[in-house]
Formats: C-alpha cells, sequence, structure tokens
C-alpha cells in the first residue's frame, strides 16, 4: 500500500514538471513569434521604401539619360559649327561702353540740381570683311539725348595701312577736325565746339608715324542758294610716335564751314550768308605717369549779326583745354588724378561758359571697370557781354565698364 502511494506521488510529480516545463516553452516560443513578426514587418517597410527609393532613381535615370542625349546633339552641332565660329571669331570683334553717372549742381541762377543717369551706352563692331576692306559700326544711346538707339558711326574702309599708307574711308563718321582727348568725366568744351559727326568720304595717309586725310561732305548749314550739295570739305595732319616711357601726339586740322559742328548746329539757322571756317591744333604727351595735354578750336572769321552774335557784333567763337595728369598705383590699383582748365571766347550765345577749372580722380576698381569722381567750376560770361555773371559748382560720380 505504502508502495503503490508512493508511485502514485512519485507520478504525479514528474507529470507536473513535464507539464510546467512544456509550458514555460511555449511562452517562450509565443515571444520569440512576436519579435519574429515584428522583424518581419520592420523588413517588409524597409523594403517597400528601398523599392520606391529604386524607382525614383530609375526615373531620374532615364530623365538624365533623355538629357544627356539632348546635349549630346547640341554638341554635335556645336562642333560642326566650331569652325565657322573661330573663323567668325578672327574676322568680327565687339566692343562696348557702359557710363553710369549720379551729379550734384549748383547752377548760376543758384537752382540746386541732381540726378542719376545711364549716361552712355556703346556698342561697337568691326569686321575685316577681306585683305583690304573693313567695316565699323557703332551704336550709341545716351539718356536724354540719343534716345532710342542711334546709329553713330558707320563706314567702310578700303585698305591696308600696314602693307600700304593710302585708305579711303566712306560713311556716317567724325571727321578728323580735332581730337578732344580728356581725362575728366564732362567733355572737353572744345568737343563742346568742334566735334563734327557727318555722312562723309575721306582720303587718308599713315606712313611711319605720320598721318594726314582730306574729307568732303554735305553739311546741315548751306549757304544762301547753295543746297543740298557737297560743298563741305576738311584736311588735318599729324605725327605721333612712342615709346616705352614716352608717347607724343601733335595735329591740325581745318575745316571749310565750322558752322557743321554738332555744337553750332543747333544754335545757327538752316541757311548762313558764307561758310565761315574753322581751325585746330592739339599736342598730346605722356612721360611715365605724367601727362598733358593742350588743345584749341576756333573759328576763323566772324559770323553774320542775325546768325550768331557777341556784344552787338557777329560772333567768332573759340575755346581750348589744357589738362595735366598723374597715373600710379594705390592699393594696387591704377589711379589717375588731373586737373583742367578750359575755357571759350565769344560763345555766350552757345550756352557756354567763360571759364571752367576741373579736377578729377579715377581709378581702374576691377578689371576693365573705372570709378570717378569729378569736381566742376564754371564761370560765365559777364553780364555786359550777355551773360549772367555768376558761378556754377558740380560734383559727379561715375562707374565705367569698358569692353
Amino acid at each position: 500500500m505504502r508502495r503503490a502511494f508512493a508511485s502514485i506521488v512519485v507520478g504525479f510529480i514528474v507529470l507536473t514538471g513535464i507539464d510546467a516545463a512544456f509550458g514555460g516553452q511555449e511562452g517562450a516560443a509565443s515571444a520569440e513569434i512576436e519579435k519574429l513578426k515584428a522583424r518581419i514587418e520592420r523588413l517588409e517597410h524597409l523594403l517597400d521604401t528601398q523599392q520606391r527609393t529604386i524607382e525614383g532613381q530609375r526615373k531620374i535615370i532615364e530623365q538624365q539619360s533623355a538629357e544627356l542625349k539632348e546635349i549630346k546633339a547640341v554638341a554635335s552641332k556645336i562642333e560642326g559649327a566650331s569652325p565657322l565660329l573661330r573663323k567668325l571669331s578672327e574676322k568680327v570683334s565687339l566692343s562696348g561702353l557702359v557710363e553710369v553717372e549720379a551729379f550734384a549742381r549748383d547752377g548760376y541762377e543758384g537752382e540746386d540740381e541732381s540726378d542719376i543717369t545711364l549716361a552712355t551706352v556703346e556698342v561697337g563692331l568691326d569686321a575685316e570683311i577681306c585683305e583690304w576692306v573693313s567695316a565699323h559700326i557703332l551704336l550709341l544711346w545716351e539718356e536724354d539725348d540719343t534716345e532710342p538707339l542711334d546709329v553713330d558711326e558707320a563706314t567702310v574702309t578700303i585698305g591696308d595701312t600696314e602693307r600700304f599708307p593710302l585708305y579711303v574711308s566712306a560713311g556716317k563718321m567724325y571727321v578728323p577736325f580735332g581730337s578732344f582727348e580728356s581725362n575728366m568725366i564732362q567733355d572737353p568744351l572744345t568737343l563742346e565746339l568742334g566735334e563734327t559727326r557727318e555722312s562723309a568720304v575721306q582720303l587718308g595717309l599713315e606712313f611711319k608715324g605720320f598721318h594726314s586725310s582730306v574729307y568732303a561732305f554735305n553739311g546741315d548749314i548751306d549757304e544762301t542758294g547753295n543746297d543740298e550739295e557737297v560743298n563741305s570739305f576738311g584736311a588735318s595732319a599729324g605725327y605721333a610716335f612712342e615709346t616705352n616711357t614716352m608717347a607724343l601726339d601733335l595735329g591740325v586740322g581745318w575745316i571749310s564751314n565750322i558752322a557743321d559742328s554738332d555744337g553750332l548746329t543747333d544754335a545757327l539757322p538752316a541757311e548762313i550768308q558764307d561758310h565761315v571756317e574753322g581751325l585746330t591744333a592739339h599736342a598730346l604727351f605722356n612721360y611715365g605717369p605724367f601727362g598733358l595735354m593742350v588743345e584749341y578750336v576756333s573759328a576763323l572769321d566772324e559770323f553774320k549779326r542775325g546768325e550768331l552774335a557777341f556784344d552787338g557784333s557777329g560772333a567768332r567763337p573759340a575755346s581750348w583745354n589744357v589738362e595735366a595728369a598723374y597715373t600710379n598705383e594705390i592699393l594696387g590699383k591704377e589711379t589717375t588724378f588731373a586737373l583742367g582748365y578750359q575755357g571759350t571766347d565769344e560763345a555766350v550765345a552757345l550756352d557756354l561758359p567763360k571759364h571752367r577749372y576741373l579736377a578729377t580722380i579715377g581709378m581702374q576698381i576691377l578689371k576693365n571697370t573705372t570709378l570717378a569722381l569729378e569736381y566742376l567750376h564754371d564761370e560765365d560770361y559777364p553780364q555786359r557781354d550777355g551773360g549772367t555773371g555768376d558761378e556754377a559748382d558740380q560734383v559727379t560720380v561715375q562707374v565705367a565698364i569698358e569692353f
């Protein structure tokens, strides 16, 4: 009996242990299954993300492949055209100038004036048509002056002075009457009186530094009874040379009708009784950092009183310009200091000052970019000569880009 009970107890204990053992393993297995399910979900999410990424990259690759084909097609066309472009670049050159100015002025009557202007836009094209023929075109836009865009110059030149000294130019040009070089922002008074732009024919010569020319044109100001005729003529001559340390340019010019200058045309009637001849002379000298400019322009006779008057009789206008300059580097930038004195005689009817004093500093702040500051002081003609007798001052800042 005792043996039987003992066997039952032992059997119960064994069965209980076995059940507990299997029950524990089942719980652990369930936990592992849950972990595996979570990992599967994460892997499925990661796989889905990667598939979307691969799909997006596939579309990008297809797009880039299409763009690459287009680029190759364009490159092939450019490569085919490159010999033509190279040939064109050898024959045609472009140039340009942009000037932006801001100024403040205290006028003769004490009136204040200030403005910001796009003063100048120039675009030039020079083309070598063949060995002996070239063309030049210059387009000009000046705010409140030449609007819209104006064909300022357009000429055809036959000749090559490196091979033969003679040449012929024809078209719209500034005829060779005056130099008008200046370091200042404002145009010199010599330019205001003498600069002449006409459609003309010019025969020129250049030989070993010597240069001369003769020209003819039909001017805007005619003699009474001689309308629409080529009856204005001019001639110029000069000599220029340059070394490493020195440069010199000397020149003289004559014109049969100075009334055709841009500054005089607007002040004169369309017809005058007689043409008035004009004379100009200039000397430009540079030695190292120093420079000197001198120029003179004058009518050689008086206009009639009813055409251009001064002091109760006909005017014989004249103008001059004298400049001294010094150029050196400041903070590694090429800088030019310049002082100038300009003046006129019998030019009150042209609204030009009797005396003008200028001081300018210009610095090349970046490649082909210049920043300049100028102070200008004008003295008008006295009241007895028809002026105001007053003085005016102006300060101008200019940014100029040239290419």
